[in-house]
């Protein structure tokens, strides 16, 4: 199974970010990709942060769904969008599915939001395996990967492969220049990459934005815990890989054993 990461660069408009994703969703499908996941809230962009956010009308998210989907099927790629939805409660950060068909298969919603972020977005409350020309995966959106390593476990213990990790980590008005992956002295979040790969023994993709101080890299992760391939810091473009699914057998998550946890009396 062959798949792809597309980390583009921060979007100036809906129309910007349309015509970036169906870039690099044609790179993807010519280098053979049966997948391809793009990042966190990647249309219209992630709010909060510091750079702006276009305005996301109803009709805006229906243009975006409906050009993705469109494309998906001109291109026969599956793929895994990072946009935001409105629900009753307000707006949420999601990634919806598309198969290579151009149907939706179905949305992750990002469940654990972090702190900062409650200002402009609510939490989902479910989670769902996904499936792709026999590739099973889940989603854990950015913090949820971060800091709460049962989003990734759930979806090992059901026979994903691998989860993919849309995220934003970084900037691009100010920070460190990465030079070296899972350096000691950079952030955390390439080691937690690993963890949550080794932990499960199941590939763990992990897609960032394309910006000028990333504080990660857009990575593939083998189930041994090993970094197969990631795209240079700052740089858009596509990682396309290949994957073991035999490898990815999910054997220490299936070892949990939520039973010996009980609450001595």
């Amino acid at each position: 199974m062959r798949i792809a990461l597309a980390s583009p660069r921060i979007a100036s408009s809906v129309d910007d970010g349309l015509a970036r994703v169906e870039r690099l969703m044609a790179v993807a499908a010519a280098e053979g990709a049966r997948i391809v996941c793009f990042p966190e809230a990647y249309l219209p962009g992630l709010r909060g942060l510091d750079f702006e956010v276009p305005a996301f009308t109803e009709a805006d998210a229906e243009r975006v769904l409906g050009a993705v989907g469109g494309w998906a099927k001109h291109y026969r790629i599956a793929t895994i969008l990072g946009t935001e939805r409105r629900a009753p409660e307000g707006r949420q950060i999601a990634s919806v599915v598309f198969d290579a068909s151009g149907s939706m298969q179905g949305v992750q919603t990002k469940n654990q939001v972090d702190p900062s972020e409650e200002r402009n977005y609510v939490p989902g409350d479910t989670r769902r395996l996904f499936e792709v020309d026999g590739l099973k995966f889940g989603i854990a959106i950015c913090h949820e990967g971060w800091r709460y390593p049962e989003t990734v476990r759930w979806a090992a213990r059901r026979g994903a492969h691998i989860v993919f990790h849309p995220q934003l980590t970084g900037s691009d008005r100010e920070g460190v220049v990465l030079s070296r992956w899972g350096a000691a002295e950079s952030p955390y979040y390439e080691k937690a990459m690993m963890m949550r790969s080794i932990e499960n023994r199941i590939y763990f993709a992990s897609v960032n934005y394309a910006m000028r101080y990333q504080e990660s890299a857009t990575t593939l992760i083998d189930p041994a815990g090993t970094m197969r391939a990631h795209l240079p810091y700052g740089e858009e473009g596509v990682l396309v890989q290949d994957l073991d699914l035999a490898a990815a057998d999910g054997y220490l998550a299936h070892r949990y054993a939520p039973e010996r946890y009980r609450e001595a009396s």
